[in-house]
């Protein structure tokens, strides 16, 4: 089993609105750069911004205008449902890179994307960047059953999916879009997006009890495997939470075989991400959501030894 560290809870030096409470509660997604952690939050129109080389509280950079309501149905009814946040490589326009955080396009609602250029040693550069993404969720729900994105990153010149399963639905997918494709999706919407049948890689990573683990975030390694973690949460859709029974974290090949499988000690809800390659050691830093707004996310720590398998 992997041991946890828990590093911090996810406070901020201000809430999102006044009556908020000053923390991120349900993180989601991550990237971290440098001494630099990006956090997007499911139930928030903003971006959380934390120095890992302080115990200093965390900042909000909007994405979205405008103010969610407190009452949790209705904020779950109108949130963008912000899950995935990726790092994109220096392309044209954007020769620092950027972040890229996706909604998870299970509600017509939610399929949002926003792009947020990088500067030197990756600071933030221009505004946000929003942009509506029918055309790729209406790709992937053809294809796709109860569709759930929850991870998203780069492997070369291929942006990478992670469909989330759940009890009724089990099956996980890898879903391969090319970069270019999608960066010109976000220069022009009618341009569309083709998903095929061989771009989609179905993925059994087993079950805790009789609930099935299922995809909540991913990350690139360098020989081209990548990192992911997965959860048991007792819930039937991709719309309605559950109770959290545990948590993995694993490596796998694009082409679907799983190298490596191990549960958390502790039955964190962990659903961001990132790990950096030491020698034969990848030290992870994670971040979690406890599905409670007044429960505040934590970052935590681990390591896996014995890379690459």
């Amino acid at each position: 089993m992997i041991e946890i560290i828990r590093i911090r809870e996810l406070k901020l030096e201000h809430a999102s609105r006044v009556g908020r409470l000053s923390h991120l509660s349900a993180a989601s997604g991550l990237v971290c750069i440098g001494e630099q952690a990006y956090v997007v939050a499911d139930d928030e129109l903003h971006l959380g911004l934390f120095d890992l080389g302080s115990d200093g509280p965390g900042r909000l950079l909007q994405l979205f205008p405008g103010e969610l309501p407190d009452d949790n149905a209705e904020r779950k009814a109108l949130k963008p449902d912000l899950e995935t946040l990726a790092l994109l490589p220096p392309m044209p326009g954007y020769s620092h890179g950027a972040l890229l955080a996706l909604g998870s396009g299970s509600k017509k609602n939610r399929r949002k994307g926003v792009l947020l250029a990088l500067g030197v040693g990756g600071t933030l550069g221009a505004a946000p960047q929003l942009f509506a993404l029918d055309g790729l969720y209406r790709a992937l729900e053809d294809k796709v059953d109860d569709l759930n994105i929850e991870g998203a990153f780069v492997n070369g010149d291929q942006l990478l999916l992670l469909q989330r399963g759940n009890k009724k639905s089990r099956r996980n997918a890898l879903i391969t879009v090319p970069l270019a494709e999608m960066m010109l999706l976000l220069r022009d919407p009618a341009a569309g997006i083709r998903i095929r049948k061989r771009d989609i890689v179905q993925f059994d990573l087993g079950k805790i009890g009789d609930i099935p683990l299922t995809f909540t975030d991913g990350a690139p390694l360098p020989n081209g495997d990548f990192l992911f973690s997965a959860v048991a949460e007792n819930t039937d859709d991709s719309y309605r939470d559950g109770v959290c029974l545990g948590a993995a974290i694993g490596i796998a090949a694009p082409d679907g075989a799983v190298k490596f499988l191990q549960p958390l000690l502790q039955p964190y809800k962990v659903e961001g991400i990132s790990g950096r390659v030491n020698g034969d050691d990848i030290q992870l830093l994670l971040v979690t959501d406890a599905d409670d707004p007044v429960v505040p996310a934590s970052l935590l720590s681990a390591r896996i030894s014995g890379y690459p398998f």
